[in-house]
């Protein structure tokens, strides 16, 4: 298998799936489905979930025996001031996992909101609360719009990746603006992970073919009929855009091209026509 990892601040993943852990019917579902995608890094978000519950059956029993680099996610805060303290208490009570290498900190998916039927995220106030993360030592990751501008200043900001939406969180539209993220693409030094709106296995692999570095999704598998067939749906369908994009599609024409050489076959013929 080729070697091509996913490399976030310096860290190698060989998955390019990135999953959440909520909206599952109960915590079972949720590790079937997780290990079924391969993925290893899962988000938790903080404010959704009951932290201090270790108890047998619960989220965080189950995160604290699998192998999986849990990365704390900010879901549900409007200000950049509520983010950041959700991030702090996250790092205080030992959530989630320190980035690879010298003084790397805690490894966290930022994400401030600011409208609540949209789920769009607040500009202004991610671009705050990713400087003082940054300032105080976390590695962040943060969800945004699938704007270049935004996504150049989370960038020269220190983010250690972008997280540009494909659509509103939870829709299932797929891929509404490529054009937007191959800019975004072309712009970055940072990996970028598509964040939001991924459907069903082909929006994975047209997100990978543009050239993507990964995707991050969770309704899509956790609201599917069979969310554990889904998670496996998902890996393979990153896994095949992913090497579509390695591989190098063919040029797209107007005209067909036989798809065998024409040079050299047997003539016969048909109403006074030869034929091959």
């Amino acid at each position: 298998m080729l070697e091509d990892p996913l490399v976030i601040a310096g860290q190698p993943f060989q998955s390019r799936l990135i999953v959440g852990t909520g909206k599952y019917k109960d915590v079972a579902e949720t590790e079937g489905a997780i290990d079924a995608s391969a993925a290893e890094i899962v988000t938790v978000a903080l404010r959704r979930v009951n932290v201090a519950d270790r108890s047998a059956g619960s989220l965080m029993a189950l995160l604290a025996r699998k192998s999986w680099l849990v990365l704390p996610n900010t879901a549900g805060c409007k200000t950049a001031e509520e983010a950041v303290r959700t991030l702090r208490l996250a790092r205080e009570l030992g959530i989630g996992a320190r980035a690879a290498g010298s003084g790397a900190g805690l490894m966290v998916k930022l994400e401030v909101i600011g409208d609540d039927e949209t789920l769009y995220p607040d500009n202004e106030q991610t671009l705050v609360a990713a400087g003082q993360l940054v300032k105080e030592g976390f590695v962040v990751l943060p969800y945004c719009f699938d704007d270049p501008v935004v996504c150049a200043k989370l960038q020269d900001a220190g983010c250690a990746a972008v997280m540009p939406l494909a659509a509103p969180i939870g829709s299932g539209l797929g891929i509404r603006n490529p054009h937007n993220l191959e800019i975004i693409l072309a712009r970055s030094t940072v990996p970028v992970i598509v964040d939001a709106g991924v459907g069903t296995a082909s929006d994975a692999a047209v997100a990978m073919e543009l050239g993507c570095h990964g995707v991050l999704m969770n309704t899509a598998i956790a609201h599917a009929r069979d969310p554990i067939l889904m998670a496996g749906a998902m890996r393979d369908g990153v896994r095949a855009g992913r090497a579509a994009f390695l591989a190098g599609r063919m040029e797209k024409r107007r005209t067909a091209t036989a798809s065998s050489p024409t040079s050299g076959l047997v003539a016969g013929s048909r109403g006074g026509r030869p034929i091959e």
